[in-house]
């Protein structure tokens, strides 16, 4: 068995996903937990997660790539030592280009924002993200089950079973929020106004994303809202297409990113990486550079209080490291 494996990491605001992949591309280990505002933590977790995994099944000796994406790409692929960090849009295409070469349209929806990626012969050539508002996002399908009792994972299939979706306005949060409590008051069923939230975030997502862009077959459905079939139902519906949901929807931009890491590993040189990082004490202090006008927030980030990396300076002025005594 080939004992090479490559990591991907994808550090979202919501949710953090991480996959092992052997030489071959297949996931051989994999976890998905919610972020919980600290992505360091939480990476610390999914690598612990992995490695468990990974020891179990005997196998994944040695690594040989590490990539991270997501909106903490940056910092992660700092403690982790990666030997690629990239954006979200890349690592979602080519995670899902590995399974569905034939791929033309990708919806992608998570916890805080939503992206649409158009692919012509394999290659992107253009894409929409949505990071401003989070009325078309898993943040507010997990808000309004709350608000009607409901657990997240049941919001589905409740929506399944309506014949008639009620209207939500929902191109804006609060807006939403207090439309449907109107609607409760008003008589319409739980059944009909969690299909209407449901359709309510399909109809935003494409007013939003998909205005003067071409939606075609093969559409591929991902993020972690494509758990959700009653969304998955009302993309459909709209696009009167086929919408295909793969079982690792929830992973592809992890699955995308290891495999990039593989890819650009030209040499085939093994990585210092040791999967034992829970013990180890990451920080990250801001501080605000005095080199210039521009008074960069520079971000700090600590290794067992040794200064490792900085982040976030505009000239080399303040991403400049000094040693510490």
């Amino acid at each position: 068995m080939d004992s090479k494996c490559y990591i991907g990491i994808d550090i979202g605001s919501i949710s953090t996903k991480g996959v092992v992949i052997d030489s071959n591309n297949n996931i051989i280990a994999s976890k998905y937990l919610w972020t919980e505002g600290s992505p360091i933590n939480a990476t610390k977790n999914v690598v612990s997660s992995l490695k468990e995994q990974l020891d179990n099944k005997n196998i994944c000796k040695d690594v040989y790539g590490i990539g991270t994406t997501g909106s903490a790409r940056n910092l992660i692929g700092t403690i982790l030592n990666a030997n690629l960090v990239k954006n979200e849009i890349t690592a979602h295409a080519i995670g899902t280009l590995s399974r569905y070469p034939d791929t033309k349209t990708i919806l992608e929806i998570g916890g805080q924002d939503s992206k649409l990626i158009i692919i012509r012969n394999g290659v992107v050539v253009d894409y929409a993200m949505n990071t401003l508002c989070a009325a078309g996002t898993g943040a507010f399908l997990s808000s309004q089950a709350k608000r009607l009792g409901i657990e997240i994972e049941q919001l589905g299939k409740i929506a399944l079973s309506s014949k008639n979706p009620t209207k939500i306005a929902a191109r804006c949060t609060v807006f939403a929020e207090s439309d449907l409590v109107h609607k409760a008051q008003i008589g319409h069923s739980k059944e009909d106004i969690v299909a209407g939230i449901c359709k309510a975030v399909v109809n935003n997502y494409l007013n939003n994303l998909a205005k003067g862009k071409s939606i075609e077959d093969k559409v591929i459905f991902q993020g972690g809202v494509s758990k959700n079939v009653g969304v998955v139902e009302a993309f459909k519906k709209a696009l009167n297409k086929e919408v295909y949901v793969d079982k690792d929807s929830h992973l592809m931009g992890a699955l995308g990113v290891a495999i990039l890491s593989k890819n650009i590993n030209k040499n085939g040189n093994k990585l210092n990486f040791d999967f034992n990082i829970k013990d180890i004490d990451f920080k990250t202090i801001g501080t605000e550079c005095k080199g210039c006008p521009n008074n960069c927030e520079i971000v700090n980030i600590y290794k067992d209080g040794k200064l490792i990396d900085k982040m976030g300076g505009r000239c080399d002025k303040g991403n400049q490291i000094t040693k510490i005594s």
